[in-house]
C-alpha cells in the first residue's frame, strides 16, 4: 500500500497493513518532525508534491523492494502539508519471514524514498527564515501546474 495523505499518519493502520501470519518480523520506520537541525531551531515543516507522480514512484519502490527481499507486506505513507513538531511525516513498514530482510528492506526503502520521490520539504526556522529541501533534486517544488 502506498499513500500520500494531508492528515496525520495512522501508525496503527500502517502496522496492521503489513501484519501477516507468514511474517516473523515487522519493521516500522517513522520520520518525525524534529525541533533541531544542527544548531538551527525548527518552527514547523511543510511538504509539497505532485501527488500522482509521488504515488507512482512510491509504488515503484515498493515493487522493487518486493523483488529484492521476501516481503509479505510493504506500506509507504508520506504526509504533505504542514507537519507539527513531533509528528510523523513519513512511515515505512515492511514484514517478512525473518528480521534481517525486514530491516534491510526498510532501510533501503526510506533511504531511496528520500532520494528519488518528488516530495519537497520546507523547513520553517524559528528565526523567521525558511528553506526548501529535497536531497535528490536541486531547487524547490515544481511550479504550479507543472510536474
Amino acid at each position: 500500500m502506498v499513500t500520500i495523505t494531508s492528515g496525520p499518519i495512522d501508525v496503527a493502520a500502517v502496522l496492521d497493513s503489513v501484519r501477516s501470519l507468514r511474517a516473523g518480523a515487522v519493521v516500522l520506520f517513522l520520520g518525525t518532525a524534529r525541533e533541531l537541525t544542527g544548531r538551527r531551531r525548527t518552527a514547523s515543516l511543510e511538504y509539497e508534491c505532485y501527488g500522482e507522480m509521488a504515488e507512482k514512484k512510491l509504488a515503484e519502490l515498493a515493487a522493487e523492494a518486493g523483488r529484492h527481499w521476501p516481503l509479505t507486506g510493504c506500506t509507504l505513507v508520506h504526509r504533505i502539508g504542514p507537519v507539527p513538531l513531533g509528528e510523523a511525516s513519513v512511515a515505512v513498514a515492511v514484514s517478512s519471514p525473518h528480521r534481517g530482510e525486514a530491516f534491510a528492506a526498510g532501510q533501503w526503502l526510506i533511504d531511496t524514498l528520500k532520494q528519488v520521490v518528488p516530495i519537497w520539504k520546507k523547513e520553517n526556522w524559528a528565526d523567521g527564515t525558511s528553506d526548501w529541501v529535497h536531497p535528490g533534486v536541486i531547487g524547490g517544488p515544481p511550479e504550479e501546474g507543472r510536474p
